[in-house]
């Protein structure tokens, strides 16, 4: 196995002492231009890397942030992921991304990673709806902005969309479209988003003067597309089928979309339609899905910002001076053939 390269032997080959080659990698303009040159030239023959985590150290601080989301297999998160990742990239920084796969247990293992890697910050979306998984990590010290999810304290930033407006606006649609029987695809109900998106469809039946029995609930263990699949079957079964269907997010909703195509069932003039998050292929299902769409790569931006003002100059002054707020953004409804009325 061949051994790694240091910056002794740089500065061996190079004929100057380690000194001059930290300078040369680290603050080059102190560094006459032909010692540049030739320590650079060194570098380059012997494939020298510096050892960032070893410079993290000395530092005492982390030029990478942690992302924690629930899904990685959801469109919407990598696009959270690539808003994060800009703007920590325009910053100087890394993001490293890991997927809790809606489980506790992985997020806490992730959580103590990020610990034992000592990242600048992490951006979380929480899976545990206990909250101790986040409360253990307080322990740590680093600091955290939470995705998707509002924080319910003043000791974080959170960056999350109003998921009951998001709701309302979706129920609000299939009743003004002549629906008065819907089914809700909530997914997993320790979620806070599936809890408040059906918070705003019952807001919207109760506008329209509509009890809450106007909502029938299927729910499932996870947001995926299976997931939708099977709820689909089950709405097949039931013996007076709403018209139609509010899904916790588009997955599901692609999963309702090919269960009602495999029997036959028509949409929307059978059953309509309506998703939520707006993920790119909403918009290339075989029948256009109609969604309410979340800002998610500003979404992710913003959050990766409030981390970097939070952790931008590292001293503890600036750390106190810094106050946590809590962004809300709008939701937006995208209506297509989905859910159109039926001619």
């Amino acid at each position: 196995m061949a051994q790694s390269v240091g910056i002794k032997d740089v500065a061996r080959v190079a004929g100057v002492s380690v000194g001059t080659v930290s300078n040369v990698i680290n603050r080059p303009d102190t560094v006459a231009s032909e010692t540049r040159a030739r320590v650079l030239s060194a570098i380059d023959r012997l494939g020298y890397v510096r050892s960032e985590s070893a410079r993290q150290l000395r530092a005492g601080r982390s030029r990478i942030m942690g992302l924690l989301v629930l899904d990685m297999g959801n469109p919407f998160f990598v696009d959270v992921a690539r808003g994060a990742e800009r703007a920590a990239r325009d910053a100087g920084l890394g993001v490293m991304v890991c997927n809790s796969a809606q489980s506790p247990a992985e997020e806490a293992d992730y959580l103590s990673l990020f610990a034992e890697q000592r990242v600048r910050g992490v951006l979380l979306t929480p899976a545990d709806a206990t909250g101790r998984t986040i409360e253990a990590f307080r322990r740590h010290g680093i600091p955290f902005v939470l995705v998707d999810r509002v924080a319910e304290g003043t000791t974080e930033c959170s960056v999350s969309v109003d998921d009951v407006a998001g709701g309302a606006l979706a129920v609000r649609h299939l009743v003004d479209a002549g629906h008065r029987s819907i089914a809700y695809v909530s997914g997993p109900p320790g979620l806070n988003q599936v809890r408040d998106r059906r918070t705003g469809a019952l807001e919207a039946l109760a506008e329209a003067g509509l009890g809450p029995d106007a909502l029938r609930e299927l729910p499932t263990e996870r947001l995926d597309v299976a997931a939708g699949r099977d709820a689909g079957a089950r709405l097949l079964g039931l013996a007076d089928r709403p018209t139609a269907v509010f899904c916790a997010n588009d997955l599901l909703a692609l999963g309702v979309l090919q269960a009602m195509f495999a029997a036959g069932v028509g949409v929307p003039d059978d059953l309509a339609i309506v998703g939520y998050d707006d993920i790119e292929f909403a918009a290339a299902a075989a029948v256009p899905l109609t969604s309410v769409r979340q800002p998610a790569v500003t979404m992710g931006a913003l959050a990766a910002q409030l981390l970097l003002e939070e952790t931008g100059t590292g001293s503890e002054a600036s750390r106190t001076a810094h106050e946590h707020r809590r962004v809300v953004l709008q939701p937006e409804l995208v209506v297509r053939s989905s859910s159109l009325p039926p001619r």
